[in-house]
């Protein structure tokens, strides 16, 4: 894994800027450092679980892959979102979370919506895609919000829903 910074623009909304993970914020993460520009419940297990996985899928710290998730206003990190490139015939599934102290001010909506967008101009993306336990309707609201739509399941569970949003090139 490089230790060089990103080559790629941060992609900024109304509040925040999502940056691609650093070698350094992998090391930070699996080192267990509470770094200044962390929010103090930065990283999350699921934070801690991607940031394990980046040496097996560097292709995850490229354009379309793992990003922090910055509050313009503190400028503290305060979750994680990322897409599990590469794509799947055409689909790409995006995951994220926020931190519990930034939980109910609409960043996973945020983020989520503007890094789907930014994945869908892709020529080789024309889906992003997510799974969602139904156990946690905060997440299904998530996605619903961004502009996901709940696609029929093949398999028959009752415990998780699909969802997804198609490229207008699709449309």
């Amino acid at each position: 894994m490089s230790s060089s910074s990103p080559t790629h623009a941060d992609l900024i909304t109304t509040r925040l800027i999502l940056r691609p993970w650093t070698a350094l914020d992998v090391t930070a993460v699996l080192d267990a450092t509470q770094a200044a520009h962390w929010a103090k419940d930065f990283p999350a297990d699921g934070d801690r679980v991607i940031a394990s996985l980046f040496e097996q899928h560097p292709a995850w710290l490229g354009i379309h892959g793992h990003r922090l998730i910055i509050e313009c206003e503190s400028g503290l990190v305060v979750g994680s979102i990322g897409l599990f490139w590469p794509p799947n015939d055409g689909v790409l599934e995006i995951g994220y979370g926020v931190v519990a102290s930034r939980r109910g001010r609409g960043y996973a909506t945020e983020a989520t919506r503007a890094l789907a967008e930014f994945a869908l101009t892709a020529p080789e993306v024309h889906t992003v895609s997510a799974n969602v336990e139904l156990s946690n309707p905060a997440s299904v609201r998530v996605l619903e919000k961004a502009g996901f739509h709940r696609w029929p399941s093949e398999e028959n569970t009752q415990n998780t829903a699909r969802f997804g949003m198609t490229s207008p090139r699709q449309a």
